[in-house]
């Protein structure tokens, strides 16, 4: 039997979740209260501008850049047959309109909206435009989802506006626990519709719970075993909330005692370092390299020092399938989005390479976040998608390095003694009466200047017939100079 845990750290301003399964870190969650994400959040927003030739908008919700809005994304925008009007005789610019986030803003890109607003319980979501009831594709049974759907049928009053759907975790759930749902629910709702009556757009309506409280929201399933929680104070609040919103998280609930901090005493504090780095190695002696752009996701797979027992086809097989299920687990843990390609290493066997993504498809199954798998490409590489949700874990925690500006590479010594050289000659033919030239670089450039291009800088000099003097300054990067004259 699968033994889950939730553990969860909470700073005043930080939190951090973890899912642990059999001991081994499967997910990771970080919110920072500065930089706490909109996903889920409702506004009252303001339409700035409308776009027919790409059948959008763009709203402003208060935040520095404007949101998103497509016209598929518009309720009243549908049609009965299914098929959507034009956008430009739904929407014009200065209206007001309610809008939910769907997917953070990402690098220059605004938030994605939606005019479905949709609010989460425990056990049900609560769609107040929309009138359906549905189940989790992910709880299988065909017997239960008919059962859960029945209940929720009988519960949803004849005049009651808006539609359900069942979550995953509400597997096994009674009736009265649908009820307290609804209840919560619907005051919720009626609570945002309150405010967005005497409420000028653009403004915040509904921000959805903190990281923590999601946690019991969201991430714990039948199969969590306990939720570990590690100050005093933080118990107490979330089991608060447990009792009155998730009440069978209540009695998973445990206060952590230990004398080393929590993330580091299950060593989740090196597996975040570990996710940051571009290497992961592989328990065969294999390795992945994992880079992360603005268009994509690629990962390469190579063997490393594993030669395996067999023929060579043999340990190529071995190290990609182990490969396959250590790319499901980084994507989550790395929260990587988007389009990503895997370079397996080549397999000549059909078989190999049909067992390799049936392992990927396997891998990526337990993934909470939509991700799909096409199929080995004439190149031999796989193409997956994986819905982008927030920043992935490296943005969140790191910023573009200040010396190569994010490229991960830097002009060499050589590279920079070579431009500063062109730059005097440069000025020389403009300032012909200059007497001295006087390079202020670091001390890896002046060094080069002394040894290895020495010979060079004399030949500069006699070229200018001035003499040219060097000056080490410690603060500056191995890119950055400075060429004074006299």
């Amino acid at each position: 039997m699968v033994n889950e845990e939730l553990l969860i750290d909470c700073t005043p301003q930080e939190t951090r979740v973890a899912v642990m399964v059999d001991g081994v870190l499967e997910d990771l969650h970080i919110e920072r209260r500065s930089q706490r994400g909109i996903v889920c959040n409702v506004y009252k927003g303001k339409v700035t501008r409308v776009l027919p030739g790409m059948q959008s908008a763009f709203v402003d919700i208060g935040l520095d850049r404007t949101g998103f809005l497509h016209v598929n994304d518009i309720h009243f925008a549908r049609r009965e047959d299914g098929s959507y009007k034009q956008i430009e005789y739904v929407l014009h610019a200065g209206d007001s309109i309610l809008v939910q986030v769907t997917k953070e803003p990402i690098g220059t890109k605004g938030a994605r909206l939606t005019t479905t607003i949709s609010l989460a319980g425990h056990q049900l979501v609560y769609m107040p435009k929309e009138k359906h009831v549905g189940v989790s594709q992910r709880i299988e049974s065909h017997k239960e989802r008919e059962r859960l759907k029945s209940i929720l049928s009988d519960l949803i009053a004849a005049d009651e506006k808006g539609g359900y759907i069942v979550r995953t975790c509400a597997e096994g759930a009674s009736e009265d626990e649908f009820k307290q749902d609804m209840v919560y629910l619907s005051r919720l709702w009626k609570q945002i519709e309150a405010k967005a009556g005497v409420s000028a757009a653009p403004t915040l309506l509904y921000q959805d719970l903190y990281l923590e409280e999601r946690a019991l929201r969201d991430l714990m399933t039948d199969r969590t075993k306990r939720i570990l929680i590690d100050t005093q104070d933080n118990f107490e609040k979330l089991h608060v909330f447990a009792d009155y919103f998730v009440p069978n998280a209540t009695n998973l609930l445990e206060r952590y005692v230990g004398e080393e901090p929590l993330f580091e005493h299950f060593g989740i504090d090196k597996e975040i370092t570990n996710a940051l780095q571009r290497r992961v190695d592989l328990k065969s002696g294999g390795y992945l390299i994992i880079d992360q752009t603005e268009a994509m996701t690629t990962i390469d797979v190579n063997t490393g020092g594993y030669v395996g027992k067999r023929d060579f086809s043999d340990t190529v097989f071995k190290t990609n399938l182990e490969a396959a299920r250590t790319i499901a687990r980084q994507l989550r843990l790395r929260n990587l989005g988007g389009i990503i390609i895997v370079d397996f290493i080549d397999m000549d066997r059909e078989s190999h390479r049909d067992a390799v993504l049936a392992e990927l498809e396997k891998a990526v199954q337990v993934d909470r976040v939509h991700t799909t798998v096409s199929r080995f490409t004439e190149l031999g590489l796989v193409e997956m998608t994986r819905k982008r949700m927030r920043e992935s874990l490296s943005h969140v925690l790191c910023e573009p390095c200040p010396v190569c500006g994010g490229r991960g590479q830097i002009r060499a010594a050589q590279t920079v003694c070579y431009e500063i050289m062109r730059e005097i000659m440069r000025e020389w033919r403009h300032y012909k009466d200059a007497k001295e030239f006087t390079i202020v670089a670091s001390q890896t450039v002046i060094d080069m200047f002394l040894e290895d291009e020495a010979e060079s800088l004399e030949s500069l000099q006699a070229i200018i017939d001035c003499e040219v003097s060097l000056h080490v300054e410690t603060s500056y990067t191995q890119e950055q100079y400075d060429i004074t004259f006299s």
